[in-house]
């Protein structure tokens, strides 16, 4: 797997690479080297991939022939990852197929095109020899398959960054344009030769009036679907963070759904399913989190306290069940269910119910986040008017609650108000993880103890858990006091 950054140029034929020496920190050119390449490029019937610019392909030739999957993640900048060439050429690795399945949802996977390009090679290298920037010079005769074949030639350049700088990069895109190129139309070659054919799909998105309700709550929600999408490949590989990013995301179209219902409407089923995808990812979420808790507080403990494997039992023992975690996901994301949701989400986007509030100018939704900051008062009264474990149980509501304001405040650009809420949540997170850690280390405890292993540490880590969640309890009418003041002021300007 890597990063691939690059620029695109469209060049005419008897364009004519300029001058590349004397670039800041080059000292030198080295080639041109000439490959050929065949490519061969896979997708759904319906070209669901190329409508995400996402391609996938099996390429001989060069000095890296293999199964390339590339993902977009910015202008400019994809993920690319690569699995060795395999005997078949026309049946996609299981591994690549996998990682698309948010898009393909199950459509077989077949040729759509083909690539047969001869490249010119030129490496710009610093004083010891390093490749800073690779700029590819092609030559290119793409075909695409079906029963009346479609046939295209053409030249273009591709400048990409190997272990230079972002601004190198752009002063060779200057250096390139100077001399009669200009930035590419399309994305990527199988882009180009597919939309020379016939339009490639593109991802239906709903008209809103410009500066209304409706493009704002729109236009945040096809983010956050985009975002959902994004991160579903890097889940399943158990990328780092990429659990929760998805989670976030479906947890924050969840909260816009229900905070804007009088904008969208009739998508209570579209909730509980989003409810359900977060519930999934949940579990290796936690465990990740708790399993990296409990490394940190091991490792400010003085080793005389530190009794017994629990070192081995805490990080062996979580990562076999966020293993396990993992399997049950993947697992999910490969079901109906789950493309039930996707499709769902893409129908939001594309044809979303919209009331007569959304037409109405954007700053209609003021009173949405001004509502939202009230369900948190309402909400921590509430919990004030009990005790014991109840009030425990209500101030967790509390938390719940001012993360959907925050979120409601994200999708309004309200900054201020959005920092707000998040402290309320970060101080009693703090509380609610310290319990959830306390359940946790008790029930490791309980296994150490039928295994013959000392506990002794179990219970050293139990106070600190004990401790810090106390405070946190202790602290948090202090920062309520505070931060409901600050938003009520704040507030007032809406009213």
């Amino acid at each position: 797997m890597a990063i691939e950054i690059e620029d695109k140029f469209d060049v005419p034929v008897d364009y004519e690479l300029p001058e590349l020496t004397g670039l800041p920190g080059c000292s030198g050119v080295v080639g041109p080297k000439t490959h050929q390449l065949v490519a061969l490029y896979f997708d759904t019937p319906d070209l669901r991939l190329a409508a995400r610019g996402i391609t996938l392909r099996r390429r001989r030739g060069g000095t890296d022939p293999g199964w390339h999957l590339k993902l977009p993640k910015a202008k400019g900048v994809r993920q690319e990852i690569v699995h060795p060439l395999t005997r078949s050429a026309k049946i996609v690795p299981r591994e690549l197929a996998d990682l698309v399945l948010a898009y393909t949802r199950g459509a077989p996977l077949t040729p759509v095109a083909e690539l047969d390009t001869r490249r010119s090679v030129t490496h710009l290298v610093n004083g010891a020899g390093v490749r800073l920037v690779e700029i590819a010079d092609d030559r290119v005769k793409g075909t695409v398959l079906g029963e009346q074949p479609h046939l295209e030639r053409w030249r273009e350049v591709e400048a990409e960054l190997i272990e230079g700088d972002v601004k190198l990069l752009a002063k060779v895109g200057k250096r390139l344009t100077k001399a009669g190129a200009s930035p590419a139309d399309s994305s990527s070659k199988l882009a180009r030769l597919l939309n020379s054919a016939a339009p490639v799909p593109t991802v239906r998105l709903a008209e809103t009036k410009s500066g209304s309700a409706g493009e704002v709550v729109m236009g945040y929600l096809g983010a956050q679907v985009t975002a959902l999408l994004a991160q579903d490949p890097r889940v399943r590989r158990a990328e780092e963070d990429a659990v929760h990013q998805m989670r976030v995301a479906s947890r924050r179209l969840r909260s816009a759904l229900k905070s804007f219902k009088t904008v969208v409407e009739g998508t209570e089923t579209l909730q509980e399913e989003l409810k359900w995808l977060a519930g999934v990812l949940g579990e290796a979420r936690d465990l990740e989190v708790i399993r990296e808790r409990f490394a940190r507080s091991l490792a400010t403990l003085d080793q005389e306290l530190v009794v017994g494997p629990v070192g081995t039992r805490l990080s062996s023992d979580l990562l076999d069940a966020e293993h396990e975690a993992y399997d049950r996901i993947r697992e999910v994301l490969g079901g109906e269910r789950y493309f039930a949701l996707l499709d769902a989400l893409d129908d939001l986007v594309a044809t979303p119910t919209l009331t007569k509030a959304a037409k109405r100018p954007a700053d209609s939704l003021e009173a949405v986040a001004a509502k939202g900051w009230n369900r948190v008062t309402k909400a921590y009264a509430a919990a004030q008017a009990v005790e014991g474990p109840e009030r425990e149980e209500a101030m967790h509501e509390v938390r719940k609650t001012a993360k959907r304001a925050r979120y409601t405040a994200e999708v309004l650009g309200l900054g201020k108000l959005a920092k707000h809420a998040e402290a309320v949540q970060e101080v009693l997170g703090t509380h609610q993880d310290g319990v959830v850690a306390q359940e946790r280390l008790a029930a490791e405890a309980a296994n150490a103890r039928l295994a013959g292993e000392d506990t002794f540490t179990y219970g050293v880590l139990t106070g600190l858990e004990r401790a810090g969640a106390a405070r946190a309890w202790e602290e948090f009418p202090a920062v309520w006091a505070e931060t409901s003041k600050a938003v009520e002021e704040l507030l007032s300007a809406f009213r």
